[in-house]
């Protein structure tokens, strides 16, 4: 068991980055400029999170219920993943910061998961800071491929050895968790990994989240006394 600490600096921000379509609706525009304006802003906002001295960034692209969405939506949404492997990794690999994608890429175009995993391996040496993007990912998910794997493996396995089967595996668990867009809840995302996360939600939608709001959430969260279950 973790011990009784003061939050300070999370470690680990993970975001759930909701509100793009309504962004978009408020201003008479696509949905799919609200996906647009959402993946600028993660970009953006990824980089200020790092610069805060966070040394990994979780972001929610696309969950595996997102994938049930308009084929219209998701050919608009795969062709931003495209766009941001090829004009982004490259700034990665100058700014030293590690690339890792978890979720099931075979639910992915092809041409998507090799995109991955090339932007993978062209990080590999980034020790600034470790980006991880959520595509194609279901927390519900995560935790039948860890539990089938284990059955595979024929015997019990302890709470560590459970999380070693995760996408998350070489990761520490989130410290702070911000979701955007009004809703109060986590919507499928990192389930296991979130037992003694602190949550932060917050009214904005997510391209209207900027690097003061971000500042609040960081002091909402310094303030708070992370008991893990203790006194």
């Amino acid at each position: 068991m973790k011990k009784q600490t003061q939050a300070g600096l999370p470690r680990h921000v993970a975001i759930i980055m909701d509100g793009n379509g309504r962004w978009a609706k408020k201003r008479l525009l696509p949905r799919s400029a609200g996906h647009r304006a959402g993946m600028n802003r993660m970009i953006s906002l990824s980089e200020a999170v790092f610069d805060r001295g966070v040394e990994v960034c979780t972001v929610f692209a696309l969950s595996t219920e997102n994938l049930s969405r308009p084929e219209e939506e998701l050919k608009g949404l795969f062709s931003l993943f495209r766009e941001y492997f090829a004009k982004n990794v490259e700034k990665l690999v100058k700014k030293h910061i590690l690339l890792k994608v978890i979720g099931n890429l075979s639910l992915l175009p092809e041409d998507i998961g090799e995109l991955v995993r090339a932007g993978e391996e062209e990080t590999k040496g980034g020790d600034k800071g470790t980006l991880v993007l959520a595509i194609g990912y279901g927390g519900r998910q995560d935790i039948l491929a860890a539990v089938n794997e284990a059955v595979r493996r024929g015997r019990e396995v302890s709470e560590e050895e459970f999380s070693a089967l995760l996408y998350t595996k070489d990761l520490p668990e989130p410290d702070l968790l911000i979701r955007t867009g009004k809703e109060l809840r986590i919507s499928n995302f990192l389930l296991w990994q979130s037992a003694y996360t602190e949550f932060y939600f917050t009214d904005t939608l997510f391209p209207d989240f900027t690097d003061e709001e971000l500042d609040k959430a960081l002091k909402a969260y310094a303030a708070r006394e992370r008991r893990y279950g203790k006194i």
